[in-house]
């Protein structure tokens, strides 16, 4: 019985990191990678060995870094200034309150009001928030992709 609430757990991790990549508040990979190390740790390591979680250790680090690079990445090719960084950040806080769509379009308004405040520019507002906002939804598509590899690699090494 108490194997069967180690396997619950290990499987509420894996899709509580699920929803953790669509909502900041959350660390989304790494528990995923909590919950594959603990379905690992379940069995020995005996289907799940060193080889695999070592491995989706390595792509839960890949996410993480990318998630930062993609949406810095975006807003530095559109010459985002520090307020424009910083209000996406917030506008990603605050989107978290307001559900998916705040999640989704939060992070755009805050940095468009972020680069508005710093250079009284709508124009320019618009396009870094727009440019920081389309890194931030590369980042994430790119941790969602990671994380089913991670999960892929689990089950495989689970069930063969």
């Amino acid at each position: 019985m108490a194997d069967a609430l180690w396997w619950v757990l290990s499987t509420a991790l894996i899709v509580v990191g699920l929803a953790g990549i669509v909502l900041p508040a959350l660390p989304g990979t790494l528990f995923v990678l909590a919950g594959i190390v603990l379905g690992a740790w379940i069995d020995d390591f005996t289907r799940v060995g060193w080889f695999a979680v070592a491995t989706v250790t390595v792509l839960a680090v890949l996410a993480w870094l990318l998630d930062y690079v993609a949406a810095l990445l975006g807003a530095k090719r559109a010459g985002a200034s520090r307020k424009a960084l910083a209000g996406a950040a917030l506008g990603t806080v605050a989107g978290i309150f307001m559900g998916i769509v705040g999640v989704l379009f939060m992070p755009l308004v805050g940095a468009a009001l972020g680069e508005y405040w710093d250079r009284r520019d709508h124009g320019r507002a618009v396009h870094v928030g727009i440019a920081t906002w389309l890194g931030l939804l590369a980042g994430m598509l790119g941790k969602f992709v990671l994380a089913f590899v991670m999960i892929g690699i689990y089950a495989v090494a689970l069930l063969v």
